[in-house]
Formats: structure tokens, sequence, C-alpha cells
């Protein structure tokens, strides 16, 4: 996809550079690790028995462990390496602890983890077709990113999309590390979060279709006790209950326009996610209102962006 520099009414195609992904590109997403992925970098090159991994990060969000692989040969299978560092994680868990905490200075215990969500990440200037095919499942730990180098220092990472598959990796496989590294990492679905009433489900899939309609950039993230929009990061988070839809913002109770005044404070207050205000969605006629709060929440994240 060819990127343009507009000067007054003429566009002009801005040149891309060829790029050495250890030199060039590790070591730049390396320094960018919140920036590009939103994750912690822990350590460079962390050799483990037989294996070095280019780049070990953390999800602070998640509580996870992500593996970063920088590729330069375009032959080599996504499914069989990715699990393949997948099964050295959970077989070695208390080594990756024991390197975050003396990377980090800190002081993390293996029950802080959660190691369902671990997931690795490749990155690449181009994939093949026969690569990307290979992420069409619903439920794979695996995600693909190009990576392009232009002029006048411009950089995009852009992540390949499975297609949206209803098939498990588990379902066409009989590999025993990817069963495995199955029984214990998790990839949540919108599904997961769909075992609803129909009004409810209804009433989600319309909050959905709003906040959608924001910015084509925002994400839709599943996770194992909701459901994340963001864009770098998240600005609500959207929990399905049986009676009610729970949506949690990063913006403060004080700072929203709220004059039906059906926000509440919840900082302190354990729940699953971020955000420090609560709302609650139990009818079609207060949606248009909720998405307003929700919306507040989104501006709040551009301004600081």
């Amino acid at each position: 996809m060819p990127l343009f520099r507009k000067n007054n009414s003429t566009l002009s195609v801005i040149k891309e550079k060829s790029i050495d992904l250890e030199r060039d590109i590790q070591k730049l997403t390396e320094a960018n690790l919140n920036c590009v992925f939103s994750l912690e970098f822990v350590s460079t090159e962390f050799a483990l028995h037989s294996f070095r991994i280019d780049t070990l990060a953390f999800d602070k969000e998640n509580n996870s462990f992500v593996i970063i692989e920088y590729k330069r040969d375009r032959s080599f299978s996504v499914i069989d390496q990715g699990y393949a560092y997948l099964a050295l994680m959970l077989n070695n868990k208390s080594d990756f602890i024991l390197e975050y905490n003396e990377r980090t200075k800190n002081n993390l215990k293996r029950d802080d983890v959660d190691w369902s969500q671990s997931k690795v990440i490749f990155v690449a200037n181009s994939f093949t077709s026969y690569q990307m095919n290979a992420i069409n499942f619903k439920d794979l730990p695996i995600e693909l990113w190009e990576v392009k180098m232009y002029e006048d220092d411009v950089v995009l990472y852009n992540q390949l999309l499975s297609q949206d598959s209803k098939e498990s990796i588990k379902t066409i496989t009989k590999n025993k590390t990817i069963d495995k590294v199955s029984s214990e990492v998790k990839v949540y679905t919108l599904d997961d979060h769909l075992n609803i009433p129909q009004d409810i489900k209804d009433l989600f899939f319309a909050l959905k279709e709003k906040i959608l309609s924001i910015n084509d950039s925002i994400e839709e993230r599943p996770k194992q006790n909701y459901v994340a929009y963001r864009l770098k990061n998240a600005f609500a988070y959207v929990h399905n209950q049986q009676s009610k839809i729970k949506i949690h913002l990063e913006i403060r109770k004080k700072d929203l326009e709220d004059p039906k005044n059906m926000a509440r404070n919840v900082e302190g207050i354990g729940h699953h996610g971020g955000g420090e205000t609560e709302v609650i969605l139990t009818k079609p006629e207060d949606l248009n209102y909720v998405f307003g709060l929700v919306e507040q929440s989104y501006q709040k994240l551009i301004k600081k962006s």
C-alpha cells in the first residue's frame, strides 16, 4: 500500500527504503515498544536452552509475556515456530519470571502472570501468502506485523489480520506441542461474550456499531472478562452481563458531562479491565446517551496522544 506526500493539491509517492530488520527495526521497535505495541520492554536476545528470543516484552494490560521475533527468512512456518516459542515459555515459566525481575527490578510472581494470554508476534518486511493463510484461525495466539521504512524517516507498522474464521487450530492438527499450548493459552473471541439474552445482545451490537463508527482505526479486542475498544490504548471496557451491559471508561467521573448522573466513580473498587468510571446500560432508550459518555472517554484519549 503506497504512502503519498501532499503538496497543495498534488500527491507524490513516498518511496520505500530497504531495511535491515536486526539493525534498523529491532532496535527501533525495542526503543518504542510502548508506542508501537503498548508493551513493556523486558530484554533483547534472551537465550534459553537452544532458543534465542529476539525481544521479550510484557503486556501490563493482560499481565502476560509477549515474544517478538524479527524474520528475514520468508520460508519459516508461522505455526511451528510460534507454538515452539510458546511451549518454551510455558515449560520454563520461572526463567521468564526471573528474567523480568532482573531486568525491570520488579518482584513479579508466577501467580501474577496470566499465562493464558501469552502470545508471539512475528515482524517482517513482508509475508508470503502461505504464511498469511496460516493465521486464519479464531484462536491463534500469533500475530503477523509487516514493517516498512520510507523516505523522510517514515515507518509503518501494519498488522495482518486473519479473516473472520470460525475454525479452531485444535480441530485440524494432532500436533502434541499445539495441543499442550492450546490447553493453557486461550485466545478470546467475541463469541465468548455473547452467551447473553437476545435483548442484551442486540443492545451490545448497537453500542459496538456506534463505537466503531467513531474512527476506522478503533480496534475491538475481546478479553476474558470484557471487550476492549482502543486506539493505542483502551478507552472503553464493555462487560456483557445477563441483564445489563457494564462499561468502564478511561475518564474521571468529575471530567464527564453527565447531566443524567448515570456514571459512578469506581476508583479503588475492584473490577475487570481499566477505567475509573462505570456506566450501566440496560435499555435502548439510554443507548445514545451512554454512547455520548463513551465518546467523551475516546476524546480524552485523543487529546492525550
